[in-house]
């Protein structure tokens, strides 16, 4: 039987996360090669640091699932550092040779394996996050929070359009964001609960967090 998407209120799957970073490439590609080096949105880090910055985010949630037992209490021991002062920590980067060509093949490349792992993991798996030890569908759901996210960001430094599908977004938000308002359109409500943008009635907040434990 063929996988698919979870429903609006149901099961964040793999299947979700292969179209998140398949949805962002395809959006990202669109975008002038020359001008990754402007400033994404309201992070201080440009598009291609940002970019990268998301490679790695994808790369970190599948390795922490890939061990026979995975870590409770800490992070799989990569070495991580930073290219420049202020810019992300990854242990994932592009070859700028490569250029964004290159970028987006990396994108794609870490967004395969955290599909492949959260596909293939069992269900009772648990492993470290710093918002709660989760399960594979939580390590989905936070990868697809970051990749819809973080593109918003690139797509506002490079000038382009970005609106995921408003069932991804919901069904992240159902999984990570228990208190986040259910009467509210998917995607801004996104954006709110995770510090982008206001809603009416409600302000943008300067502290958040996600909920990363499984559901009970």
């Amino acid at each position: 039987m063929a996988e698919t998407h979870g429903s609006p209120s149901g099961p964040v799957t793999a299947a979700d996360v292969e179209l998140a970073v398949r949805l962002a490439v395809a959006a990202l590609r669109t975008a002038d090669p020359s001008g990754w080096s402007a400033r994404a949105g309201s992070l201080e880090w440009d598009c291609w640091e940002t970019a990268e910055h998301l490679a790695d985010d994808l790369f970190s949630y599948a390795v922490q699932l890939g061990p026979e037992s995975p870590p409770l209490d800490s992070h799989v021991p990569f070495a991580w550092g930073c290219k420049r002062p202020g810019g992300p920590a990854n242990a994932i980067f592009a070859d700028r040779e490569a250029g964004a060509a290159g970028l987006l093949q990396v994108l794609e490349a870490s967004g395969a394996l955290l599909t492949a792992i959260v596909r293939t993991a069992p269900p009772t798996a648990r492993a470290h996050h710093i918002f709660g030890a989760a399960d594979p569908e939580g390590f989905a759901a936070m990868g697809i929070v970051e990749t819809l996210v973080h593109t918003h960001d690139i797509a506002e430094g490079l000038g382009i359009d970005w609106t995921p599908p408003a069932d991804l977004c919901d069904r992240v938000l159902t999984r990570l964001f228990p208190d986040a308002p259910t009467d509210t359109e998917r995607w801004p409500t996104l954006l709110w609960a995770t510090g982008r943008t206001a809603l009416p009635g409600r302000a943008r907040l300067t502290k958040w967090r996600w909920h990363g434990e499984p559901r009970t």
